[in-house]
């Protein structure tokens, strides 16, 4: 796979990351952790599926007896499942972006400390643009409804997504020998699923929400982590983190197109500077050859 390939891949899948606002939107009664556990039994569902279909029934076999460093790969990812939409029960949305936002820094710090991983300095540019882009489009919503509580719960996002990154970058390293890591994903929607359903329950959810629910979790979650997984063979994790913040871009996007939530000002100057230093950074990469 090409590096131009393995970006615009990595574009499509912060483009369907970005389509649980919206879809959220048309929910009429599933809330806050009920609309956490149905997704995540959905992307489970989803997950079944499309392992079988491509790793044939000895994945569910060699399942209990993966590599440990699979195990925590699906600890990571069950976090980054439950802690979103948690913290948004306890602060604004513009909270748990801002946060969010600090993802692409964290991931090239666990980069240089355990991967030994140099990056360019165009990099280090573009993540200082992208955040503050981040910081114009929502620093003035946060100010008035900042909660200690939803910003730690927040931070869970960002420092298990790098995490799990800096994982999934060590792994590829190893070539032929290397775990599978797709099972991670699976681990991860069950172990989110199990963690929600006691504070989720009685499961009341109309068939209504239910149908969302399930786009959400095949379309949102299942085909999109699944792809972020083979990227992390071929992209930087520092790089893969910068791109994601896209899903900001295009979340405010679907909410405007989808819900009529017409963006700000500040919102639309803060986009086109993270859009701008992303684009730099690739201009300049494949410029550059790398």
């Amino acid at each position: 796979m090409t590096h131009r390939r393995a970006v615009a891949l990595m574009v499509l899948v912060t483009l369907l990351w970005s389509i649980a606002g919206v879809v959220t939107r048309q929910l009429q009664s599933a809330q806050g952790v009920e609309v956490t556990f149905w997704r995540s039994i959905f992307n489970a569902l989803a997950l079944i599926v499309a392992l079988s279909a491509m790793r044939g029934p000895v994945v569910w076999r060699e399942l209990l007896r993966a590599n440990p460093v699979v195990w925590m790969s699906g600890v990571c990812w069950a976090l980054m499942f439950t802690a979103f939409m948690l913290a948004l029960t306890l602060t604004t949305v513009a909270n748990v972006l801002l946060t969010m936002a600090l993802g692409p820094m964290v991931t090239a710090v666990f980069s240089r400390l355990f991967l030994k991983q140099a990056l360019p300095m165009r990099t280090w540019s573009a993540i200082f643009i992208a955040a503050l882009g981040i910081v114009w489009m929502f620093g003035g919503q946060a100010v008035s409804g900042v909660s200690q509580g939803g910003v730690l719960v927040a931070a869970i996002v960002p420092l298990a997504g790098s995490v799990n990154l800096t994982l999934l970058q060590r792994v590829s390293r190893r070539g032929a020998g290397a775990p599978d890591m797709l099972p991670a994903v699976f681990i991860g929607a069950l172990l989110s699923a199990a963690a929600t359903l006691p504070v989720a329950w009685p499961l009341d959810t109309s068939l209504h929400d239910l149908g969302w629910l399930a786009l959400l979790g095949v379309f949102q979650l299942a085909i999109p982590c699944l792809l972020m997984v083979r990227l992390s063979r071929q992209l930087p994790a520092p790089e893969i983190a910068l791109l994601a913040l896209l899903e900001v871009i295009f979340g405010v996007a679907w909410a405007w197109l989808g819900a009529g939530e017409q963006p700000s000002s500040p919102v639309l100057l803060g986009g086109s500077l993270v859009l701008g230093a992303l684009v730099m950074n690739e201009a300049l990469g494949l410029r550059r050859g790398n």
